[in-house]
């Protein structure tokens, strides 16, 4: 259980008291027990490649300069030096893709673990460490990843290059998925359509939540009350000096910072009436004021997150 304190709590003087969100939520050392190990192991497979992924997309370049020089002087030279520069890159841009794939397939079985049965959200978040850290791991790896796309408009114009280009298929043979760079033209239209997104694996984990709430035989409200009640919990840890001092890692703060703001995006998408609304179980306002008093290095991409992916952002 590692750190977890259970101060979780009701005043004893007044049972109508809101309850407090004191819980020290491990995110850095939590580790499985028995019953968590299958589905940790599974998703610890996916989550293996995230930080090689993060490293990838961060240090992404493009081939902007070649694609110029292949259409302002589009002899077969230049438009081989292009498209040898391209193909690689679009190998990459596929692995990113198939990626947000293994996420997507792995996100629902991680959310009937924490949603389901008997217990309360409260209960699940004690007792289920180290599957929280690990959605905590997969929000925080869906928003740098959208950080790094929105920063890099090079992604969008390689891939639309390397369309345009294949097409002809004049000098590089058949089109076809060969495993490497190349990609069907289904794949094609699914990986364009995945990268017109702002937020592209945002929209994803996104989706992938709402088909669960939809498709699974667990009332909606063990879903938006776990996402709330986890938000709450990242709020309170954030404006608890105590709590913020257990944290080893300095940059353990910013993930909390990061997994409090994807859950609200999640819940937005989730309930019925969003998380924007006065029936909302979830404290936007104090999640809202507290990124505002973040430096803005840290606080802008978290509040365009919001701006450009929940429904009906208006603070």
């Amino acid at each position: 259980m590692g750190k977890l304190l259970s101060l979780l709590a009701r005043d004893d003087s007044n049972c109508c008291t809101p309850q407090k969100y004191d819980i020290f939520l491990d995110f850095e050392n939590a580790q499985p027990t028995d019953s968590e190990k299958a589905v940790f192991e599974e998703v610890e497979r996916v989550l293996a490649s995230s930080e090689e992924i993060l490293a990838e997309i961060a240090l992404y370049k493009g081939a902007g300069k070649e694609i110029r020089e292949a259409i302002s002087t589009p002899t077969e030279q230049y438009q081989r030096k292009a498209w040898d520069i391209v193909l690689p890159l679009v190998a990459k841009l596929k692995r990113f893709y198939y990626f947000s794939l293994e996420l997507e397939s792995v996100v629902p079985k991680l959310l009937s673990e924490l949603c389901s049965g008997a217990m309360t959200p409260t209960q699940h978040l004690e007792t289920q460490q180290a599957l929280v850290k690990q959605f905590a791991e997969i929000l925080e790896f869906v928003l740098k990843f959208d950080e790094y796309k929105m920063k890099t408009p090079a992604i969008q114009n390689d891939f639309s290059y390397y369309r345009r280009t294949v097409n002809r298929q004049r000098m590089w043979g058949e089109e076809g998925d060969d495993g490497g760079g190349r990609v069907s033209c289904e794949l094609a239209n699914r990986m364009s359509l995945f990268y017109a997104h702002a937020t592209p694996m945002l929209r994803v984990l996104s989706q992938a939540t709402s088909t669960f709430v939809q498709q699974e035989d667990i009332p909606i409200e063990n879903t938006t009350e776990t996402l709330a009640t986890m938000a709450k919990v990242c709020l309170r840890m954030l404006e608890s000096p105590a709590l913020v001092a257990q944290f080893e890692h300095e940059e353990t703060q910013l993930l909390v910072l990061r997994v409090m703001v994807g859950l609200v995006i999640l819940y937005d998408h989730v309930h019925p009436h969003g998380a924007f609304t006065k029936a909302s179980n979830l404290d936007v306002k104090g999640c809202v004021r507290l990124l505002k008093e973040q430096p803005p290095i840290k606080s802008e991409p978290l509040l365009n997150a919001l701006r450009y992916v929940t429904i009906d952002f208006f603070i």
